[in-house]
């Protein structure tokens, strides 16, 4: 079920930025979640102390604070505001982080007879939003179709324009056609915001109006949000699921410094926190604190843009991987105690193979390519665009200090703000940027970053045997198929280059010994119902 660290040893831990990983984050993936199981664990929510308490106050660090609490504002992960969106909203379906099984909340089912060419939505009865209005298959049909519309500027429109048509069957039945045949987009609802269903009534007012009174079916309904500061929310006395949530009120903060969350959690300001730092975590854990992770492949990489040169050579590609010595660019940015990821996807994964990502470290074949395009008249020249925090800054110049030491190559650094590095991206105007991709149940992210007909696929590659790959691997509805459908886009990245995999992503939080039932599912999003705290 839910993965609980509590030795880190050696998979302590590169400090990424929020800007480094934000940017990156818009949701995907994912199947079931349940009670957490696995791993061991000696404090916190992993120790045998009885049943659920009810009452208290639930104090909550996040990363950073939405411009909105409209659910096309945020995103569904642990670092875009997945708590508090489970908070307002609940959730129809949630997934076990390794094995990707789905289990229903207010959903009933989700389900294709036709190879996922169709869904059936089935809600559990009498659903009600927090002011008495039923969330009824209308009102899911509402949100869907308007994640689709392109003006809204969500996140998670790339996954809702999978939608062609929603049609309402009865009050509790939604019948869901496809664009494109897909019988995994029952994982991409659970952990994008089409997972986030909020009154139509409420989202037709202005966004001023909606974010002073947000109407959801979540476990919580919002009390107080006062902007660069807290928000309040009190326990919704209409949930479904009752007697959860367990908690009277939550109290959300942000601050996207590592450092701060940490040391509030241990001066007992806070009861739990988001954290994006592996370093951290493993100070969280020789304190004796709860630490939870969402298992998790792919991960942070320094991307190439296929579309102009001198990246649309596979050549330059290559050379510049071959001269990257990561582990020593480790050093450079994380102290060595990052944990490189060596195969898409964990040893944890069903789908796990072990071919590796990494085409790093030969100085000497590197050093060949370059001289050769040099001889063509194309010396590798280019620029790497980095977000402006100490760790993209960092990485930039390990790039350019170890490329240095090559002839017939040139590295220039150019540190942008996050918001003009984020347009850059989106306008595919960069020769080499740092992005992530989180790998878990694998179809969404894989084919919308990676398939040539993708539209979020910003750094244009374009390999046909790449795309037919992720195609099979998202229509096969055999597990054995689609492993080997991912086996090839492994091999394919091995022979394409699409960038340089250096650091794995944490998708976690961190607890204080008191606090219990933290459950996370997709992309680390904790659910708030179940948390209670002990005296």
């Amino acid at each position: 079920m839910f993965r609980r660290k509590t030795a880190w040893t050696a998979l302590c831990a590169a400090v990424f930025s929020a800007a480094l990983v934000l940017t990156a984050c818009g949701g995907a993936g994912g199947g079931t979640a349940g009670s957490s199981t696995s791993g061991s664990s000696t404090s916190g929510s992993g120790a045998d102390v009885g049943d659920p308490v009810a009452g208290g106050v639930g104090r909550i660090y996040q990363v950073s604070e939405p411009r909105s609490l409209d659910p096309a504002a945020m995103a569904n992960n642990w670092a875009n505001y997945g708590f508090l969106g489970n908070a307002l909203y609940g959730t129809l379906m949630v997934n076990d982080t390794e094995t990707f099984e789905i289990e229903y909340k207010m959903a009933e089912d989700f389900s294709t007879t036709d190879g996922g060419k169709t869904f059936t939505l089935k809600l559990q009865p009498d659903l009600k939003f927090s002011d008495g209005s039923p969330l009824d298959a209308a009102a899911v049909k509402f949100n869907w179709d308007r994640m689709r519309e392109p003006g809204l500027g969500t996140t998670s429109q790339r996954y809702a324009v999978q939608i062609a048509d929603n049609t309402v069957l009865d009050p509790a039945t939604l019948k869901v056609t496809l664009v494109e045949p897909n019988p995994h987009f029952g994982q991409i609802v659970t952990v994008s915001v089409l997972n986030w269903i909020a009154s139509p009534a409420a989202l037709a007012q202005d966004r001023a109006a909606f974010d002073a009174a947000p109407i959801g079916a979540g476990p919580f309904t919002l009390t107080k949000w006062t902007r660069q500061n807290t928000i309040e929310l009190a326990k919704n006395p209409a949930y479904w699921d009752a007697p959860k949530p367990y908690l009277d009120t939550l109290t959300l903060r942000s601050s996207a410094d590592t450092n701060q969350r940490y040391n509030t959690l241990t001066t007992g300001g806070v009861d739990l926190t988001v954290e994006t730092s592996w370093e951290t975590l493993a100070k969280a854990e020789d304190a004796g604190l709860t630490t939870d992770i969402a298992p998790m492949g792919g991960g942070q990489y320094i991307a190439f843009n296929f579309r102009r040169a001198p990246f649309d050579d596979e050549r330059a590609r290559r050379a510049v991987a071959l001269a990257v010595d990561v582990d020593a660019f480790n050093v450079a940015v994380s102290n060595g105690k990052a944990e490189i990821p060596q195969t898409l996807f964990p040893e944890s994964s069903p789908f796990y193979s072990d071919i590796s990502l990494q085409s790093t470290g030969d100085k000497e074949e590197a050093q060949r390519l370059f001289d050769e395009l040099a001889a063509e008249g194309k010396p590798v020249s280019f620029t790497f665009t980095a977000f402006q925090s100490s760790e993209a800054t960092s990485a930039a110049e390990a790039v350019q200090a170890q490329l240095s030491a090559f002839d017939n190559v040139d590295v220039k650094v150019d540190v942008v703000e996050s918001t003009v590095g984020q347009q850059l991206s989106a306008a595919k105007d960069f020769d080499m940027i740092v992005s992530a991709v989180l790998v878990q149940e694998p179809d969404s992210d894989l084919w919308n970053l990676f398939h040539q007909a993708a539209p979020a696929n910003f750094t244009g590659i374009k390999d046909q045997a790449l795309s037919d790959a992720l195609d099979a691997g998202r229509v096969s509805e055999s597990q054995e198929e689609r492993k080997v459908a991912y086996d090839i886009v492994q091999e394919r990245f091995a022979a394409t280059v699409p960038g340089i995999w250096y650091a794995r992503v944490p998708t976690s939080v961190v607890a204080g010994s008191n606090v219990h039932g933290v459950q996370l599912y997709g992309f680390g999003s904790a659910l708030p119902e179940e948390l209670w705290i002990s005296e």
